[in-house]
């Protein structure tokens, strides 16, 4: 999926995403979501893999304005010279894309290319007939891991 005219971000389905976990050593979930989300809604549990998500805020409640740290803290999370790939997630799969593309961008700049790919569908999926999440598609949806925090 191309962001524009600098390098793309891929997509996966949270069931790849999750198959990337497991099988991938250096893969990382980066989880966009607000704090408020991590709380009331659940979090990925990651246990059946070799990671633990990371939690990085791409914005902040309750204006919503993008955290200007981001990219310099997942860059410190994932650690120095991880080769990824990099798999973000958000609600629905809108933040995660934007944040995925921030970080391919300074990577890129800086002469590195990491695989960053968008998890489609995010953690609670698209709205249904009835306006509610996390029965139509998404990490939940699709009866992956996961937790209250």
């Amino acid at each position: 999926m191309g962001t524009g005219s600098g390098p793309s971000v891929g997509e996966v389905t949270p069931d790849e995403a999750w198959r990337i976990l497991r099988e991938e050593y250096a893969a990382r979930l980066i989880d966009v979501r607000t704090r408020a989300e991590w709380g009331f809604v659940g979090v990925p549990d990651l246990e059946g893999t070799a990671h633990e998500a990371i939690f990085v805020e791409w914005a902040r409640w309750p204006d919503m304005s993008v955290n200007p740290r981001f990219v310099a803290e997942v860059l410190d999370a994932v650690g120095e010279g991880n080769s990824g790939p990099f798999l973000f997630l958000c609600r629905s799969g809108a933040r995660s894309l934007r944040a995925a593309a921030a970080v391919t961008d300074h990577l890129s700049k800086d002469g590195r290319s990491v695989l960053c790919l968008n998890v489609a569908e995010g953690f609670e999926g698209d709205l249904d007939a009835r306006g509610h999440r996390g029965g139509l598609n998404g990490w939940k949806a699709r009866g992956l891991a996961w937790r209250q925090s």
